[in-house]
């Protein structure tokens, strides 16, 4: 395979993990931005769920503003590709902060109050613990492929 060749399948190659990198982007922004607006749009009872958990009792006060506003905030990191690997990394972050929440409450409570909002809430607590760990994985997958299919390839120095 001469050079040229070679070059055009590390571009084709590289178009279907941007795609791959873009199309799970734009999961992550209309799921974040679901899950804010379903919790804004029921705030009162998003507030109340809360203060029902065992493990977030303490912060009931304020959390429920934090991970509304930090939804947004990483929604609009996704949607810039310069901002992109930062909100990525912040998607697979909160992913495994919800992950670790719901997997402790499934080994340790009875009491299971579900703070999710919309469709999110439909799912039981099994479900929702498998959906998160997709996610997670789907923002390492995205992580990876923006890593290696974002800067120009090894002695590449005339990339356009």
């Amino acid at each position: 395979m001469d050079f040229n060749q070679k070059r055009i399948n590390n571009g084709t190659m590289k178009t279907k993990k941007t795609g791959i990198t873009t199309f799970i982007s734009i999961f992550f922004i209309l799921l974040f931005c679901y899950a804010a607006i379903s919790k804004i749009m029921d705030f009162e009872k998003f507030q109340i769920q809360m203060t029902e958990s065992p493990l977030l009792s303490a912060f009931a006060g304020f959390l429920p503003y934090v991970l509304i506003i930090s939804e947004f905030i990483i929604a609009g990191l996704l949607c810039y590709r310069i901002t992109q690997n930062a909100g990525l990394l912040a998607s697979f972050i909160l992913m495994l902060f919800f992950t670790g929440y719901i997997a402790h409450m499934l080994l340790t409570s009875e009491n299971l109050p579900c703070s999710c909002g919309g469709i999110l809430e439909k799912m039981t607590w099994k479900q929702h613990l498998y959906f998160n760990i997709g996610c997670a994985v789907l923002a390492i997958l995205a992580l990876v492929y923006n890593k290696k299919y974002s800067r120009p390839a090894d002695g590449d120095s005339n990339h356009s």
